[in-house]
């Protein structure tokens, strides 16, 4: 029996400095991991400490030797698995251009207001809208904007943190390393 392939997104807390990317994507890469979304940014004050975060798949057992392998990894301070670690937010931006006259551009924008999308770029023939959530309901506003004119999507990819009070750098202070 085969153990099932799962979908994880895990949030890695990592020196700011050049390389680190390049290396928790080699550490992929190498061992023939996908990462099918992929976010980075700094997250502390004095732009020391970045997250990533990786959505990726595999069995359980592929996902452990995964988290394993990121924690060795030098600039690492922490990974925090969401999927399994409790109740998290996930979110994710979409930009979405739809290029539309008369009833079709009236139909964009009702829908727009339906899922709460803000129009941040308009011109006589088209918008941009804005629109954050999970990936189920950004799926869902471009499945309806395609038959309007969709011409072009631009997706973040997923950022999460856990929910409650424990942060990621709890988990730093717990393992006894350093977060700065």
């Amino acid at each position: 029996m085969t153990a099932e392939i799962e979908s994880h997104v895990l949030s890695v807390l990592v020196d700011n400095e050049t390389g680190v990317l390049a290396k928790v994507a080699g550490l992929f890469s190498a061992r023939g991991y996908n990462i099918s979304g992929l976010t980075v940014a700094e997250v502390s004050e004095d732009q020391q400490v970045s997250r990533i975060t990786v959505v990726t798949s595999g069995t359980p057992h592929v996902i452990e030797q995964i988290k394993a392998q990121l924690e060795k990894l030098v600039p690492v301070h922490a990974v925090q698995d969401l999927t399994t670690s409790g109740a998290h937010v996930e979110r994710e931006l979409l930009l979405i251009k739809v290029q539309c006259e008369g009833n079709e551009r009236v139909e964009a924008l009702r829908l727009a207001d339906i899922f709460r999308a803000r129009a941040v770029d308009s011109t006589l023939t088209s918008f941009i809208f804005e629109l954050t959530g999970v990936g189920d309901k950004l799926q869902a506003f471009i499945e309806l904007m395609k038959p309007l004119g969709m011409t072009e999507v631009a997706r973040s990819g997923i950022a999460g943190m856990m929910r409650g009070t424990t942060t990621i750098e709890d988990q730093v202070k717990k393992a006894g390393k350093s977060a700065a």
